[in-house]
């Protein structure tokens, strides 16, 4: 059986099956991307935003399309995978629009005289390992920005994702991107850790578990190649004041629930003042517990199954061990007894440091709900995490929204709303959620020769 194969999680069946690359497609994937590289980065910066707004184009001509495989492929309401569709276009369209303004040449203040600019200029190709959870956003914010600088991309997409793997390349080449700027590979882990030594393969970019980014991390070190690594996260949503509570409860549900739980950014840690905890509590349990886990191709549903079996099973096997160690549950609790990738939308409290629960990133629809005495206590319980990606703070006070965002240790903070995207948006996280930035202009920083030109007259 392939390893790249469509698995539908509504059903559980799978559908279609591709074969893994063999190692001499690889070969000639990478001699093609090598040579396209340097073609590519020689057009005029012009030339490559009107490829990308032309790939813009065609993200929104086939939308329907596009939107229709991935709920096929990972479980995603239609609904949603429309909505991530139009994050992409605003990508795309972002760097075509944008690009040229942030490749201009940078002169530099020289003490000594004479002049210094500081070029930036494509390195070459790079290796892209993405995951299913946003088949076309994940791919959208490494490969815009840095095809828009000259670089060429090596994408190797998730195994379960093959049918959205290969729309984007042909959308790629329908775009008028020359053949092997941007290329597709179906292949292993193995295949992967040689591609990464290959001299024609000057960085990698990751999004994905933690397991995975160390694995690479540790090869592309080896090999003197830089990675970017966007990894997981716990992040936390904190409630600090709440005199629009409708609101609050609006934005921690879809924070925590959209994609059915299943984003690195997620709301994961529900954390609220004594003052506010009981009134939350209720009325966010009262929403989850109305909300109706149904057939992902409809586009009512807000809640579709997750994306495969083994996420539930892992899923489950979080929510119990909390459970049988004296975690309440306020709804939910449990896979939902039906063929496919179905479990409840589920809210627990008490959480206590012997559960995995309290440590580990849970990836689907289960809100884990926490009691504190202050805004001291907030912040450090929210610090308390090996993970750093994003927070959100719900506060009617705009002095304590700026004093906690300063003290939490995450690389993005969210006031007033649900951890999001923006093409403008830098995105990227600290401690074991990851390094580097995607997104906003510096997307376009990672992988740039910032060329030193001197001169002395």
């Amino acid at each position: 059986m392939s390893t790249y194969r469509v698995v539908n999680p509504a059903t559980g069946e799978t559908e279609q099956e591709y074969p893994t690359a063999t190692d001499g497609e690889l070969r000639d994937a990478l001699a093609l991307a090598d040579d396209a590289q340097r073609a590519w980065s020689a057009r005029p910066a012009a030339e490559r935003a009107e490829v990308l707004r032309r790939v813009a184009d065609l993200y929104e001509e086939r939308r329907d399309q596009l939107a229709a495989i991935i709920t096929r492929e990972m479980g995603k309401p239609v609904k949603q995978a429309l909505g991530e569709l139009r994050t992409v276009v605003s990508i795309y369209r972002y760097y075509a629009d944008r690009g040229e303004g942030f490749l201009e040449t940078e002169e530099l203040d020289v003490a000594s005289g004479g002049r210094a600019v500081i070029r930036k200029e494509a390195v070459g190709t790079l290796l892209g390992i993405m995951p299913w959870n946003f088949p076309y956003y994940q791919v959208a914010r490494f490969a815009a920005p840095n095809l828009m600088l000259g670089n060429a991309v090596l994408l190797k997409h998730a195994p379960q994702c093959p049918e959205s793997a290969l729309a984007m390349e042909r959308l790629f080449l329908d775009a008028g991107l020359p053949k092997g700027a941007y290329v597709n590979i179906f292949a292993t882990n193995e295949q992967i850790e040689t591609l990464i030594g290959d001299d024609r393969i000057h960085g990698v970019s990751l999004t994905g578990s933690e397991r995975a980014g160390a694995a690479v991390a540790e090869i592309a070190g080896r090999n003197l190649k830089k990675v970017v690594l966007e990894l997981g996260g716990s992040d936390p949503y904190l409630i600090l004041g709440a005199s629009n509570m409708e609101q609050v409860v609006k934005n921690a549900l879809i924070g925590r629930m959209g994609n059915a739980g299943q984003a690195c950014n997620a709301a994961k840690r529900i954390i609220a003042l004594d003052e506010h905890y009981d009134g939350f509590s209720t009325a966010f349990t009262d929403a989850v517990q109305g909300i109706t886990v149904g057939d992902p191709t409809d586009p009512n549903t807000f809640m579709g199954p997750l994306s495969s079996e083994k996420a539930v099973e892992t899923l489950d096997e979080q929510v119990q061990d909390a459970i049988s160690k004296g975690a309440t549950v306020l709804a939910g609790g449990k896979r939902i007894d039906r063929p496919g990738a179905w479990y409840e939308p589920t809210v627990l409290a008490g959480i206590t440091p012997e559960m995995r629960a309290y440590k580990e990133e849970l990836f689907g629809p289960v809100a884990l709900l926490f009691r504190v005495g202050s805004e001291e206590e907030a912040v450090d319980f929210a610090n308390n995490s090996p993970y750093g990606l994003s927070a959100s703070i719900q506060t009617d006070d705009d002095a304590q929204a700026e004093r906690v965002a300063q003290r939490l240790e995450t690389g993005m903070v969210f006031v007033g709303a649900p951890s999001g995207t923006e093409a403008e948006l830098p995105f990227g996280g600290v401690k074991r959620s990851g390094f580097g930035r995607e997104l906003g202009r510096f997307g376009m920083e990672e992988f740039a020769n910032h060329k030193l030109v001197r001169l002395v007259r």
